[in-house]
């Protein structure tokens, strides 16, 4: 590769930025996404064995795609937490964060946002599955 050809390509990288207007010009928004792994780098080396790092990624997972489903993370787990003792084990998959819903409690609009808020948060959001019981 050229210096000349490395010089286009970043001019027309540039070009396209100036002509339009959604592209972005930074990548923060990809960098934030990723700060929770670079984070914890170092601390997922020391999940204390294969099964440890194993029930780690599942937890992250589970939070991931609540936050990908609008639901507050904490929420979520806490309402997980309090029904999964008296849950069927053949029907475990009903309470995966995309078979559940945020719902109207204490007279709040429901609000689906990846952050609590007080409109959102573990005291005041009630969580019911979609499907029948």
């Amino acid at each position: 590769m050229t210096p000349g050809f490395v010089g286009r390509l970043r001019w027309n990288a540039l070009i396209l930025y100036c002509d339009d207007g959604r592209v972005e010009v930074d990548n923060n928004a990809a960098e934030r996404a990723l700060r929770a792994v670079a984070l914890g780098r170092k601390n997922y080396l020391f999940a204390g064995s294969d099964a440890g790092g194993k029930r780690a990624a599942a937890i992250y997972s589970l939070i991931g795609s609540a936050k990908l489903h609008g639901i507050d993370p904490e929420a979520y787990l806490t309402s997980v937490m309090r029904r999964i003792a008296d849950h069927p084990i053949n029907r475990i998959e009903q309470l995966l964060p995309w078979k559940l819903t945020p719902v109207r409690s204490a007279g709040l609009p429901a609000r689906q946002t990846q952050s609590p808020s007080p409109e959102n948060s573990v005291h005041n959001l009630a969580i019911v599955g979609t499907i029948g019981k």
